[in-house]
């Protein structure tokens, strides 16, 4: 192969190489843009739960024999939610013995409701220092996390709605407990969303039911090809409970979640594939007007080989720069749609608030596209523009096989 004419030869003819670069640049960009806002958006749903490490959330909802409109008697006061009602230590023990769970963490979920407002409160389980809620020490903005009795953590926008600070004291079902911390609520950890945190046991004192109570179990899986038997298993166990994973949100998003996840791969590669027959075709029809080069080469001695390794070379020259122009045009359209956001509806049984309880089936919160680029993709769209280029120099071989030198030179 002749590098030095190589390059002449496609310096020669910019508008032709340029045309064929950028088809397959186009081609690979789509590629890598598909492919990496459909594995964003499977990120994104499943955010709520990587931000607490967890894998399924069991609760309890409550029973209720009337309408589901119907209101209680009063609201007033310390109340368990309407989807979290005290799960039984038989409950736990179930759990306990199911096959799979690598590790668990209790937390107690409570409403308050008085003359100044609504309230949720979230009883922490430090016991597991990276399953649950307890990841809020990680978001705390100013102050600590709650150490002894009579500490509580308040959501930062929730403190300046009252007008607290870290030093403050707050009233809660009646007890008075000193602001240690503020913190600042992760995107897409709404499943521990809350207005204030505090330590398993003061929550659980604030039931008139009496303390030890719990009413969400966070699971976290030996592994995640064990989803689906450990949930079968809980509900098959634990009559009446909810289990929650990131597939449950999957299914509420319905078919948009179908489209990313069953026919990403496949657009993509359809929208590839339209580049690289494109290209074939584009250099077929120039390969027509080098007919008389071919000829000429042939005639001073170059054999058919020594044509299809030029060829080839050209190709393989052209799919590089291509791939390597696509791939970087497909890392800043990727970059731009990460500032999007997609709603991700919640189950009714993780909404913490009674706005949604029986009343509307999910709340839809907003998300930011994590997109982001992975080697493997990245790999993965140089092989396939290579490939363009092994198929279109396979196919000019071919063709310039079947020119005779002597038919082209007549026509000279």
């Amino acid at each position: 192969m002749n590098y030095r004419y190589v390059v002449q030869e496609l310096r020669h003819h910019r508008h032709r190489t340029l045309v064929n670069i950028l088809g397959i640049g186009i081609g690979i960009a789509l590629f890598v843009a598909i492919n990496a806002v459909s594995s964003a958006y499977q990120e994104a749903v499943s955010l709520p739960f990587r931000s607490l490490g967890t894998d399924i959330v069991v609760q309890r909802p409550e029973k209720r024999t009337s309408d589901a409109t119907q209101q209680p008697a009063s609201m007033r006061g310390i109340r368990l939610p309407f989807s979290n009602q005290v799960l039984s230590q038989d409950d736990l023990n179930q759990i306990e013995t199911i096959e799979g769970i690598d590790s668990s963490a209790k937390s107690l979920l409570l409403w308050e409701f008085d003359k100044s407002g609504f309230r949720t409160i979230m009883g922490v389980d430090a016991s597991q220092p990276s399953l649950g809620p307890v990841k809020a020490k990680e978001w705390i903005k100013e102050g600590r996390f709650p150490q002894k009795h009579g500490e509580v953590l308040i959501e930062k926008h929730y403190a300046k709605f009252i007008h607290k600070k870290v030093g403050d004291n707050l009233e809660i079902g009646g007890k008075h407990h000193s602001v240690v911390g503020l913190l600042e609520i992760r995107e897409g950890a709404q499943v521990a969303s809350a207005n204030m945190y505090l330590p398993l046991a003061d929550a659980q004192s604030l039931m008139n039911e009496g303390s030890g109570g719990v009413n969400v179990i966070f699971l976290r899986l030996k592994s995640p090809s064990l989803l689906g038997q450990v949930k079968m298993d809980i509900v098959k166990k634990l009559n009446g409970v909810s289990v929650t994973s990131s597939d449950s949100l999957m299914e509420l998003m319905g078919g948009v979640s179908k489209i990313s996840d069953q026919f990403s791969l496949l657009v993509s590669i359809i929208a590839f594939g339209g580049a690289v027959l494109l290209i074939i075709k584009t250099m077929l029809s120039n390969l027509v007007e080098r007919s008389r080069e071919i000829g000429v080469l042939k005639a001073v001695g170059w054999t058919e080989k020594d044509i299809q390794k030029q060829l080839m070379g050209e190709a393989f020259l052209q799919s590089l720069l291509g791939g390597l122009g696509g791939l970087l045009m497909g890392y800043i359209l990727s970059f731009l749609l990460g500032f999007l956001s997609i709603p991700i509806s919640t189950p009714w049984e993780l909404n913490l608030v009674p706005a949604f309880a029986k009343n509307a089936e999910t709340a839809v919160r907003s998300v930011r596209l994590p997109v982001s680029i992975s080697f493997g993709l990245s790999a993965v769209s140089i092989l396939l523009s290579l490939t363009a280029g092994g198929l279109a120099s396979y196919a000019m071989g071919k063709r310039a096989s079947r020119m005779k030198p002597a038919e082209i030179l007549r026509q000279l």
